[in-house]
């Protein structure tokens, strides 16, 4: 079962794919493991993705679907002893 992303959620692509620049139409190839950030949910299963460089200057915006992304995680979850 994939799970749900939301608004915001740094993730990873779990696949390469191709991809124009966001302002000089170039194509790009995003290759797995690029990072991103959520920025528009369609449904549970269709996400629009930011791609952006370490300026935070955007340099890709695409939809993925949620079985090509993985959520990154800052903190380990707690669980019940």
């Amino acid at each position: 079962m994939t799970e749900a992303f939301h608004l915001h959620d740094p993730v990873a692509l779990l696949t390469d794919m191709p991809a124009r620049h966001f302002v000089s139409d170039q194509p790009l190839l995003l290759r797995r493991g690029q990072l991103g950030t959520i920025v528009m949910i369609y449904d549970d299963l269709n996400y629009e993705v930011e791609f952006a460089d370490t300026q935070g200057r955007t340099y890709a915006m695409l939809p993925v679907a949620a079985d090509n992304l993985m959520r990154l995680r800052d903190a380990p979850e707690e669980v019940a002893a």
